[in-house]
């Protein structure tokens, strides 16, 4: 098989290499592996794009149109309302804009085995979700005759999560770092150290006790663990990449995030490029849409050709462009022309946008090529 793969290698990609050899069955005969060979160069060979092929207006185009057959909802996991994930058109917006501030960010949380077999699962997702004092109190009450709190906790709770008395003392006096903090009865006392202890400060002051941390991974607000594929994994709402590929029990290699920012602070401009592919084609799958892939990857270059993930916006991808008509074409057109007389910008009119304002010749298909002559006096 090696000696009839080493043939197509420079002319088919190491990529499209491996996957006939991972593919292919150890017993085939030689004769029909380079029946499939040619096959596979045949198709390879017709879905390259010519020279001088719109390849960005073709997706923009491919994109575009199923794009707006896209529904403006919202799917949410059954029986946890609470748990809304962005999907559709508001989804493929907020991808492609760049958005840093995400909808509904959301994990999935691939776990090691035996855990992925179902082993202390509860348990598991439990210890990943954020536990907030107000989780655990069953009543807050404020006693303003002596200017403090009095929180009574839920032991029924507290035992559930493994949270002890010491461990929840040690957490709420390193997140409420101004305050005396007692224990009398079971009930913890919160007292302001500081003398300004009116009505108003004391309100304010209860609302900050509720948000104290507890324990858990921070930003992880909702957990559920599901069996797919045969395993067991955690889906989360809100989202904590580096805190969780720390995690002993989590499966790094597949655990990931739909908040592409993260991953690309994380893991770096490509695991962001890949995620990106993902996420938009995932849209469109769950919207039942039809899109090559090719597009979607063509994008996702775009995006992050530069090092840095920059959405498809005026403040993004089209602030990079080399040519101050192509600028001045998306949206405040007068800024970049008087930017560009004020430092002298020449442009070079290489790209479809300039040539189209200035009806010329687009340099792309029967616009490439450029007859070069002797001049013979």
């Amino acid at each position: 098989m090696e000696d009839t793969l080493k043939k197509y290698e420079g002319r088919l990609p190491e990529s499209v290499l491996e996957d006939v050899r991972q593919s292919m069955p150890k017993k085939i005969s030689e004769s029909k592996l380079r029946e499939v060979m040619e096959t596979v160069e045949k198709e390879y060979t017709q879905m390259l794009a010519e020279p001088g092929e719109s390849v960005g207006i073709v997706s923009a185009e491919s994109i575009g149109e199923p794009g707006t057959q896209m529904t403006l909802n919202t799917f949410h996991f059954a029986g946890v309302a609470e748990m809304n994930i962005t999907t559709g058109l508001p989804r493929i917006i907020e991808i492609l804009d760049g958005r840093r501030n995400i909808t509904t960010p959301m994990m999935e949380i691939y776990l090691k085995k035996p855990y992925s077999q179902g082993k202390d699962i509860k348990k598991i997702a439990l210890y990943v979700k954020e536990t907030k004092l107000a989780d655990i109190a069953s009543e807050i009450t404020l006693n303003l005759a002596e200017s403090r709190i009095e929180v009574t906790i839920d032991n029924d709770k507290a035992k559930e999560l493994a949270i002890t008395e010491a461990n929840l003392l040690k957490a709420l006096k390193t997140a409420n770092k101004n305050l005396s903090i007692d224990i009398k009865k079971g009930i913890y006392i919160f007292k302001m150290k500081s003398k300004d202890e009116n009505s108003n400060a004391i309100y304010k002051l209860k609302e900050k006790i509720k948000e104290s941390y507890i324990r858990g991974v921070r930003g992880i607000t909702q957990i559920l663990p599901v069996k797919k594929d045969g395993e067991f994994i955690i889906i989360t709402a809100g989202s904590n990449l580096k805190k969780l590929l720390g995690l002993p029990f989590v499966d790094g290699t597949r655990t990931t995030t739909n908040d592409i920012f993260e991953i690309e602070e994380v893991l770096g401009i490509e695991a962001a490029r890949h995620a990106l592919i993902n996420e938009v084609f995932k849209v469109i799958e769950n919207q039942g849409l039809n899109v090559d892939i090719r597009h979607l990857m063509l994008v996702a270059d775009t995006m992050c050709f530069n090092g840095k993930l920059k959405g498809i916006t005026r403040y993004g991808v089209v602030r990079e462009k080399a040519s101050v008509l192509a600028r001045a074409s998306f949206e405040t057109p007068i800024k970049h022309i008087i930017s560009a007389s004020l430092t002298g910008e020449v442009d070079k009119l290489n790209s479809v946008v300039e040539n189209v304002m200035l009806n010329q010749p687009v340099p792309v298909g029967t616009g490439l090529p450029k007859l070069i002559t002797k001049r013979v006096k």
